[in-house]
């Protein structure tokens, strides 16, 4: 591991001091997580959706950009953009527009599932970022595993 900072853009260092719309939502209609907790990478969307397909609110990082949009359009956003939104990510950190866009996807397919309702515009088939998301979520449980069986032999 480095010690040397990484060379994160002036946006990120604000953000991460003043964050905006930071915390686990009570009221929300869904969440979902992806990440890898073996190297802290993890995000977590909560999104409070009204009866129009608007996401009224959203909470924990960086996820104002969604606030009062609609799920359609919300689905279009592309984690490159999130990245240039940002100033750019060292590339070690690129991942993490992946992360987001594929948490984001899986909360917004997840709200769907509950509703028992598919739209035309969602993909049938999981996107790469809700792939990638997923390969996290499953690599926790793996983890998890694993540690059980390390620990019961």
């Amino acid at each position: 591991m480095s010690r040397f900072p990484l060379p994160y853009t002036q946006k990120i260092l604000d953000l991460f001091r003043n964050p905006k719309n930071l915390g686990k939502m009570k009221d929300a209609t869904v969440s979902a997580v992806a990440g890898n907790p073996q190297c802290g990478d993890m995000i977590t969307f909560y999104l409070k959706i009204n009866e129009q397909d608007v996401s009224e609110k959203s909470t924990f990082e960086r996820t104002e950009k969604i606030n009062q949009m609609k799920l359609e359009d919300a689905w279009k956003i592309l984690w490159k953009s999130i990245v240039e939104e940002l100033g750019g990510l060292p590339a070690v950190k690129f991942h993490y527009g992946i992360l987001a866009v594929g948490a984001l996807r899986r909360a917004i397919r997840a709200s769907y599932k509950m509703r028992q309702q598919i739209p035309e515009w969602l993909p049938k088939e999981l996107t790469f970022e809700e792939k990638q998301a997923l390969e996290e979520e499953l690599a926790k449980i793996l983890s998890k595993r694993m540690k059980m069986v390390e620990e019961g032999a």
